[in-house]
């Protein structure tokens, strides 16, 4: 199989997760739960999860001079993954995520973005001469609009399929000029309602918000649903929905993550976009198995052991 080239352009920060039965209402206080210190953001994790799976990573990202940058930077390097454009800022914090998740997985977060937030397009233009070599781009939306446009911008000059996972959510619909630009884009149930206005509460809504956002020029859209599976819809207006798998979800903080990760590896190495996803499903449902975001992330070997012992929530899928 080809080793693809991947680049992910994105956010690195440090997880502190605390796991207790449920989530504290506002102003309450659980007790009784466990904590976990860990790598993350979500650029940094679709950037370990590509490379776990055997893809050549390149990650850009900004992170600070202080003890949580050295940490990430050394981890990266350990999962062989090139950290020649991650930049260290001195005048601003490693980004740091605070996840609070229960008993049944479910999760909440609040991320203080440190030096993400400075991560700027004149860095991502130093990196041009590497996103020409790419296979694929991967980005999301915990840095600025003007690092994403500049990104969609080299990635269209250089004629790179970009991935857009923009998560978190957008406050406000993504600029048309932008979107246009996107080969593929992949938000949950939650982002699709918000990039499109649409409530999600079904296969035949997904696809209406999926419609709207291949009408904005984005060649595919891939909508995750959970249990529910992916949504499908090509540039051509055929869609396929594939279903999900049964797992007994301990921790979801990485699954979409987990899920882009895996899809950059895929296509980066040739396989098609049904394939793609195949594989990215039984990635992302391995991942909610395990605590943490980057310890979660499962290698190639760890996939095909799940898929020996694992089924689809469903026998089939509904093509048109």
């Amino acid at each position: 199989m080809k080793k693809g080239k991947v680049i992910v352009i994105g956010s690195s920060n440090t997880d502190m997760v605390v796991k207790s039965e449920r989530i504290p209402l506002p102003g309450e206080t659980v007790i009784g739960g466990t904590f976990l210190l860990a790598p993350g953001g979500k650029g940094a994790n679709q950037a370990v999860a590509a490379a776990r799976l055997g893809a050549c990573v390149t990650f850009v990202a900004k992170v600070g001079t202080d003890m949580f940058g050295d940490q990430a930077v050394a981890g990266y390097q350990k999962e062989g993954i090139d950290t020649g454009f991650i930049f260290r800022d001195a005048q601003h914090a490693t980004g740091v995520a605070l996840i609070l998740v229960d008993a049944k997985g479910e999760n909440m977060i609040s991320v203080a973005s440190g030096a993400n937030e400075y991560l700027s397009p004149a860095d991502i233009e130093s990196v041009e001469a590497t996103i020409a070599n790419a296979d694929v781009i991967v980005t999301q939306l915990e840095t600025s609009l003007d690092v994403l446009a500049c990104a969609t911008r080299l990635a269209k000059k250089h004629a790179v399929p970009l991935i857009l996972d923009p998560a978190p959510a957008p406050v406000t619909p993504l600029p048309v000029e932008i979107l246009r630009d996107i080969t593929y884009i992949k938000p949950n149930k939650h982002e699709a309602e918000r990039l499109t206005g649409i409530q999600i509460d079904n296969i035949e809504s997904a696809h209406a918000a999926a419609e709207q956002l291949r009408g904005a020029g984005v060649r595919g859209v891939l909508i995750t649903l959970g249990q529910g599976g992916v949504l499908l819809v090509e540039k051509s207006g055929a869609f396929c929905h594939f279903p999900s798998y049964r797992v007994e979800a301990v921790d979801t903080t990485a699954a979409g993550d987990a899920f882009s990760g895996a899809q950059a590896f895929g296509l980066a190495s040739g396989k098609t976009l049904p394939e793609t996803i195949e594989l990215a499903t039984a990635v992302s449902a391995l991942s909610v198995t395990r605590m943490g975001a980057q310890p979660s992330l499962p290698t190639m070997a760890e996939v095909q052991e799940f898929l020996l012992h694992h089924k689809i929530s469903c026998s089939s899928q509904v093509v048109r």
